[in-house]
């Protein structure tokens, strides 16, 4: 079995909360890391409970609050991690929404709703976290295979997938002489929160088209993110990584 060791290092994973994001936070704390759990502010105030609990269990870990939306939010957070913690060597840009609905029936407020998270989140914690970041650090964007192949009722969703995509790869330019690397994962269908209540008999029509014979488990989507993040991983930037069992 790998293990990676990441001790001294300040890692940020975004939606953090629950889900594929508190798996990579804790992994990341296994591995020796200070982490810094993120969740988006609700009014019942269920999402900071849920980081907290998150956090309690990674040992030397803080939650920090943000809406990856607003810019001013997102600088606000980075200066707090930067406060609490003074620096910071890896950026996960987990946090992510889906609307799912046919185009024809899709309403502005979905689509914007999607973008606003998963495409202008990445590039608002991307921005802030290019200036903060260590020389050698490292970005690890969270995008899907819908934005590689495309998936009906998610325009909205491969839509941002794809511009991350493809902002990965500029960004990865434009760090390299920084020996920050960028890079993507692009999970397939993933077992969390945000798959919803999927019927056994859906459930079983995904899994005989994944030649691995099941859906993907959020750890491993930690492991290759763990992967991304480590010093073996030093000359790979720009590059997507698709995990889907082999189903593409």
């Amino acid at each position: 079995m790998i293990t990676y060791s990441f001790p001294g290092k300040v890692v940020l994973v975004t939606g953090s909360s629950r889900g594929m994001g508190a798996e990579i936070v804790r992994s990341f704390a296994k591995a020796g890391a200070e982490c810094f759990v993120q969740f988006f502010p609700d009014a019942e105030g269920v999402n900071k409970r849920e980081a907290e609990a998150v956090a309690a269990e990674c040992g030397k870990a803080h939650v920090v609050g943000g809406d990856v939306r607003d810019f001013a939010s997102v600088e606000a957070m980075f200066a707090e991690i930067k406060a609490k913690a003074g620096r910071l060597d890896i950026l996960v840009n987990n946090a992510g929404v889906l609307r799912d609905r046919t185009i024809r029936k899709m309403s502005m407020d979905e689509w914007n709703a999607v973008l606003q998270t998963n495409l202008n989140g990445v590039f608002h914690c991307s921005k802030c976290g290019a200036e903060m970041l260590a020389d050698g650090g490292r970005i690890i964007n969270v995008a899907s295979i819908a934005g590689i192949v495309g998936f009906p009722g998610q325009a909205n969703y491969a839509a941002a997938k794809a511009g991350v995509l493809g902002m990965t790869r500029v960004l990865a330019k434009e760090l390299a002489r920084r020996q920050i690397t960028v890079n993507a994962v692009a999970p397939g269908v993933v077992q969390t929160p945000m798959l919803g209540d999927i019927k056994p008999e859906v459930m079983a029509e995904y899994e005989k088209q994944i030649p691995i014979g099941r859906v993907g488990r959020p750890a491993d989507i930690a492991n290759a993110v763990l992967f991304l993040a480590s010093e073996e991983s030093g000359y790979i930037t720009g590059q997507t990584l698709p995990i889907t069992g082999g189903w593409h």
